[in-house]
């Protein structure tokens, strides 16, 4: 293999990107890492360039001092479409616009003569403050160092106005209940990345790569990866009449007692002569209705929801066990409109005679059905259930869709990738062959001409350098076809796998391709024994295993000096693999629940808790044994034992 010199293996600067906002999805920082459309889009723009993107965050007046210090190379901002700020900045990256955001006392905004008099909280850096810089206006501006600066202001009332960021205002307005939408847009403004002065090459080489990606089409997937949005699909109307069902017979089992108490009070009366029999029938007809009121408590009592029966003034007449569930957490229970006010929303079904249902999330993120049912003599009936597993249930269905529809589109994408790898590796072994055939006459050409260059190259560093990049585009171009192959394996149904001979150590191979996003901030070591034994197994199903083990480990592993090793061997006759971590670790508690159904840690992160559940229902279906040894602060170590039974 040809070796270049030392100044031509030097690598390019890397470019400093300075963010400033929390405003997902576009940037902000999760598990210690920046993410968000603005930086993957950056990093995308740097790998074409071939330079590497490092991230630095800080408010927003830092960053700028840093820019014109030349500290960064690039910063994130807003400008406004017809006021360009001095310093370079690239093509829009996504539109935005500013607006005005006041209290309910004050008025609708519908031009800036309103604003006359007035005290406007505005950021200073901003592209609202770019937007108002350099000229007379009847307002007085008041800077802020944030948004929510202005915010807390205004509901202090320090200000009167504060014109913000549609992106950034939409995510604090939940925490200011006092401040609403008070305009139309009032200032249109793009995303750009902004460079200091002078710095116009690098901008200028992120518009070509820019432009590139929007004409590719990889710029609209991953606006599409980061912007696109889900419908859930809830049959509302089965759900109400499953309840409204539920209400009748409450409302008939009601009537009944009504009607026995009824029936013994007439005995009673015509009996009012016969002191003794009056006695003993009424002795009877407490104790059957004794009986019937225990039997119609226990048929309350087994009901799946919460019920409670409610005078018009709000008093409790009766109501079973589950009733206390929900009704301890009610002043916990809130949703998009707001916290549940119960009180409320009976005098309005007492009034309209028309039932009412809604759905509410407490504090521990536990989900709540509470439903309204008016009743004669202006009563109403409230009834609430959990339906959280009902949830989860739904949204781990619809996410099973999707992946299965992005494996099938993955499935198309890598058998579309396959033909055009194979003709570059088809001209990389052409172009081999020619520069071979071609070193006799470029050594004759330059004996008589001394001065004879190959792209502004000597011949011979010419040729050099074609044969490196002949070499790296093979390379690649293999890579890419083990990659899409891997890729078009693991997309494939259970039912297209049949057990077959596996070799876990290309399964660990394969995984730790398939998982390189995750594991690539880590150290990852593999300790394989070259004479293991293969197994009969689904190919697709170990590497499915391996794969969330690999990602549960990442997602417990410490940011600084985390270490993850994978291990294969032999005991006792049987091959295991094993994945070992120094992350957090687990709990006996966690640990011994760890592969229950919706069982999960990471329930405010987005886990389901079905990945070990999951990965234990495939095991048991090849007849292996998983052993888990953990403890808090000490690391995780997962070990599969393969059965006699499953080896090949």
């Amino acid at each position: 293999m040809l070796t270049l010199p030392a100044h031509a293996q030097t690598p390019a600067e890397p470019i400093v990107l300075g963010v400033h906002s929390h405003t997902p999805p576009f940037e902000w920082r999760q598990n210690g890492l920046d993410t968000g459309l603005h930086v993957e889009l950056m990093q995308r723009l740097g790998k074409r360039m071939g330079r590497e993107v490092q991230v630095r965050r800080h408010n927003l007046q830092t960053l700028l001092n840093q820019l014109d210090a030349q500290e960064i190379d690039l910063l994130v901002a807003v400008s406004p479409v017809d006021r360009p700020r001095a310093h370079p900045q690239s093509d829009p990256i996504f539109t935005t616009f500013a607006k005005a955001y006041s209290l309910p006392s004050q008025p609708y905004i519908t031009d800036w003569a309103q604003l006359a008099g007035m005290r406007i909280a505005v950021k200073t850096g901003s592209f609202v403050d770019v937007f108002l810089a350099g000229q007379e206006w009847a307002f007085d501006i008041v800077p802020v160092d944030l948004y929510e600066t202005g915010f807390q202001m205004l509901q202090g009332g320090q200000v009167d106005l504060v014109i913000a960021e549609q992106y950034v205002a939409r995510r604090l307005q939940p925490r200011y209940d006092k401040v609403h939408s008070a305009s139309d847009p009032l200032i249109y403004g793009s995303f750009t990345y902004v460079s200091y002065r002078g710095n116009q090459a690098l901008i200028t080489a992120i518009n070509q790569q820019l432009r590139q990606m929007k004409i590719s089409g990889e710029y609209d997937r991953l606006l599409n990866q980061w912007l696109g949005v889900g419908r859930e699909k809830v049959d509302l109307e089965a759900t109400q009449n499953r309840y409204t069902q539920a209400a009748f017979a409450v409302a008939i089992l009601s009537m009944i007692g009504m009607l026995v108490t009824w029936r013994m009070s007439r005995g009673l009366k015509a009996r009012d002569k016969e002191l003794r029999s009056e006695l003993r029938q009424r002795r009877k007809a407490e104790s059957g209705y004794a009986m019937l009121s225990r039997q119609f408590q226990s048929v309350l009592d087994g009901l799946p929801h919460g019920i409670v029966l409610y005078e018009a003034d709000r008093t409790r007449l009766w109501g079973n066990d589950k009733a206390n569930a929900f009704l301890s957490i009610k002043q916990q229970l809130t949703n998009d409109q707001g916290p549940l006010d119960l009180d409320r929303r009976m005098g309005q079904v007492i009034k309209h005679h028309r039932p009412w249902m809604g759905h509410y999330r407490d504090q521990a993120n536990r989900h709540w059905e509470i439903q309204c049912h008016p009743l004669l003599r202006k009563q109403v009936v409230v009834m609430g259930v959990e339906i959280t597993e009902q949830v989860l249930l739904r949204q781990e269905n619809e996410k099973a869709s999707r992946l299965a529809s992005l494996g099938e589109l993955s499935a198309g994408v890598a058998h579309e990738i396959n033909n055009p790898t194979g003709l570059i590796l088809q001209s990389v072994a052409l172009l081999s062959d020619a520069l071979e055939d071609l070193a006799p006459a470029w050594q004759a050409y330059e004996q008589e001409d001394p001065f004879w260059q190959i792209a502004g190259l000597p011949p011979a560093r010419a040729m050099m350098e074609l044969a490196h990049s002949q070499e790296s585009i093979g390379d690649s171009a293999r890579r890419i076809s083990t990659i899409v192959s891997d890729l078009k394996r693991y997309a494939q149904p259970d039912q297209d796998q049949p057990t077959q001979e596996v070799d876990l150590n290309a399964v660990v191979a394969t995984s730790l391709r398939l998982t390189t996003n995750q594991h690539k901030a880590f150290e990852v070591t593999t300790e394989l024994c070259p004479a293991l034994p293969a197994i009969q197994a689904q190919q697709q199903a170990m590497e499915q295993v391996l794969i969330n083990l690999i990602q549960n480990a990442c997602l417990a592993l410490p940011q600084q000096e985390g270490r993850l090793k994978l291990t294969t061997g032999v005991t006792n006759g049987r091959p295991y693999l094993e994945v070992a971590d120094n992350g957090h670790g687990m709990s006996d508690a966690v640990r011994e629940r760890i592969t229950e159904p919706f069982f999960t840690t990471r329930r405010a992160e987005g886990g389901t808790g079905l990945g070990m559940a999951v990965c234990a229902r495939i095991l048991a279906e090849h007849h292996a044994q998983m052993t888990i040894d953990s403890a808090p602060g000490q690391g995780t170590r997962i070990r599969i034992h393969f059965a006699q039974e499953a080896l090949a």
